[in-house]
């Protein structure tokens, strides 16, 4: 069998200044070439995406003067993904007095990420944490206060500390709302231009730069070419690869894939949040899953029943016939472990048979001490529109009885590579939010997707973008641009190709079949021996897609199945890439547990002497192995060790 995979020169991040963590981002900041007023309204910058990292880079550098064109797939920017988020933000303020601090959040992240992400940005990233709180207040964002009406936090998994501001359960589309204010603003001012319905299908580079996009108005299929002189992807997460997840079923990663081909580098493909608090597959009809907050884990506590294949209702079962498990196996963290760890232990307890609802594929969540303790009322106020959701999905009360919950794929922590400036590996091009890999290791703390969208759009990338274009004049471009024409071309012929194929079965079935493949055989668990036959499978199945796809209509119309034969021929790529991913990366950290490599408990191990680094994956051309390049990872600040949760 030919290699998977070659291995090329090492990559390093060149941006992070020398010194103390806490001194580093305000050294760059002032070492960073500023731009003055009148010289940004001569500059344009194009950001694809507008949730919360797009909306608010978006608004942030149109106040700043900058002349800035946004797009987005959906009907308005209020639509985009980071509406779903339920529980929280987290922010290093320390109003519970508990102990927390900028450099506890750091720690916790760092450790809740298995010690596979880059000091320094994940130090920023607490930095700056506090300020989004201000920030979004300023904007009026609701979120919950206590009886003296000051801000009111929770708790999330893998911390023991209440850092998480929240919004009820609807903390991200309060969030999202306040970003598209200021960027509403910003359209009214005359410095944002939004198109809207428009999917970037391009990315264009000239003389090595990232100069532009090449979209399709996906009402009329047209195509069009805007140049700038910077992009900024804020695109989101490729967790629909696995057709079935938490993601809304627009969510793809054509955006990203079409840059990685071009030149920026993919890192840590393989590292897929699994959520452990999601409401069960129901049959063979769903398109997606549906997420509840992992903030109900701060009143509800776990269980299965204690006999393998109890079937009695759950309120005749006694408590002492109850294994709250997350409780018994991890005491100092309880229901309240970081994603992973309650995941693998959700699957294990339905893998010993112990598992609850049809198919035994759930574990009870449970409110009933709470109620008894708080009282409905109180209960109701902090969580009830998750419930009503819950309610209205399932047909069961969730005051009365528990909620039935299973692990379903959540969150991508891999992404572009991305450097101490949030630029990728192609010059020019910025990848903020989820979009990129930097801040969150093997595995993502709760409520803090959140914090880095806003992070990264409203105070990281406005002072670090200003340097690169200070520093890079690029001169005038166009359309008629040499490589605006060919990228243009290129794009007109691959969705001619899909028109042409003329086969029989829809895109669909070979996204549902290859979703099937990447969650069986990296999903939760992986191993070698699974992860070879998933590329060959990957692999054939891609074939057959290209010989037997059927892709009704025309291009210069609305053609939805056009649409969806783009994202999911991009998704083809990008499983191969994760399993290939997945199999290099002998060791299990975080999210990426490979069942050679376990404690005797059954915990994830880690090999920090072979693995401590992000796996950076280049595109040497269509049918040619893609090329590791290891960016190594040092830690002078926190100690390396085996996570314990105990």
């Amino acid at each position: 069998m030919e290699p998977l995979f070659t291995v090329g020169e090492p990559i390093q991040d060149a941006k992070a200044p020398a010194g103390p963590l806490q001194d580093q981002w305000e050294t760059r900041r002032f070492g960073a070439k500023l731009i003055n007023p009148a010289n940004r309204r001569k500059l344009s910058v194009i950001i694809v995406g507008t949730g919360l990292a797009g909306s608010s880079a978006a608004a942030t550098l149109g106040e700043a003067g900058y002349h800035v064109k946004s797009f987005c797939y959906q009907d308005s920017p209020r639509r985009a993904h980071s509406i779903a988020a339920q529980g929280g933000i987290n922010a290093a303020k320390n109003y519970r007095n508990d102990g927390d601090s900028i450099r506890r959040l750091f720690y916790d992240t760092v450790k809740g990420g298995d010690y596979r992400s880059r000091e320094s940005n994940v130090y920023r990233l607490a930095e700056v944490s506090s300020a989004i709180i201000d920030q979004c207040v300023a904007q009026g964002v609701p979120f919950a206060r206590d009886y003296g009406g000051l801000l009111d936090t929770r708790s999330f998994g893998g911390v023991q500390v209440s850092r998480t501001f929240y919004a009820r359960g609807q903390t991200g589309q309060q969030l999202l709302l306040g970003a598209y204010q200021a960027l509403e603003r910003q359209v009214s001012a005359g410095t944002v231009e939004v198109h809207t319905r428009h999917e970037m299908l391009e990315l264009i580079v000239i003389d090595g730069l990232a100069r532009g996009v090449v979209v399709r108005d996906l009402v009329d299929g047209t195509l069009e070419t805007h140049l700038a002189d910077a992009v900024v992807l804020a695109t989101g997460g490729y967790g629909n690869v696995y057709h079935l997840s938490t993601n809304a079923m627009g969510c793809n990663t054509s955006a990203t894939w079409r840059a990685h081909r071009k030149g920026a580098l993919f890192a840590n493909p393989c590292f897929t949040q699994i959520h452990p608090t999601c409401i069960p597959v129901s049959g063979e009809h769903q398109s997606k899953l549906t997420l509840m907050s992992e903030s109900l884990r701060n009143d509800g506590r776990i269980w299965v029943p204690v006999q393998a294949g109890d079937t009695r209702a759950p309120g005749d079962i006694p408590k002492d016939e109850r294994d709250y498990y997350l409780e018994r196996q991890y005491p100092a963290f309880g229901n309240l472990v970081p994603r992973d760890v309650a995941s693998r232990a959700a699957k294990n307890q339905c893998d010993a048979g112990r598992g609850v609802g049809p198919g035994g594929r759930g574990v009870y969540l449970d409110l009933a001490d709470a109620i008894t303790r708080l009282g409905r009322d109180a209960i109701e106020e902090k969580y009830g529109n998750l419930l009503d959701m819950y309610q209205k999905i399932t047909d069961e009360d969730p005051y009365r009885s528990p909620m039935r919950i299973y692990p379903a794929v959540h969150y991508t922590m891999g992404g572009l590579w991305v450097d101490y400036d949030l630029e990728s590996t192609i010059p020019g091009l910025f990848v903020i939010g989820e979009a990129n890999y930097s801040d969150h290791g093997a595995n993502r703390l709760g409520a803090s997707a959140l914090m880095q969208g806003l992070a990264d759009g409203y105070f990281i990338l406005p002072n670090t973008i200003n340097d690169y274009l200070a520093k890079n004049p690029v001169g005038t471009a166009d359309s008629s641009h040499p490589e605006a024409v060919k990228a243009l071309e290129t794009v007109r012929e691959r969705l001619n190709r899909f028109l042409s194929i003329a086969g029989n079965r829809t895109v669909d079935s070979f996204h549902k079949e290859l979703g099937a493949i990447v969650w069986e055989y990296c999903g939760m668990e992986r191993n070698a021996e699974g992860l070879e036959h998933a590329v060959g499978l990957i692999r054939a199945l891609k074939a057959e897609f290209w010989l037997d796809v059927k892709v009704t209509g025309m291009n210069e119309e609305l053609n939805q199945t056009l649409e969806r034969a783009g994202r999911v021929a991009d998704f083809f790529e990008l499983a191969e890439l994760m399993c290939i991913d997945a199999l290099h990366r002998g060791e299990s950290c975080g999210s990426h547990f490979r069942t050679e490599s376990q404690t005797g408990d059954g915990e994830a191990l880690r090999n920090d002497d072979a693995f401590a680094y992000v796996a950076a994956w280049e595109f040497t051309g269509e049918g040619s192995p893609p090329r590791l390049r290891k960016e190594n990872l040092e830690y002078h600040n926190v100690e390396l060790a085996q996570r314990s949760y105990k």
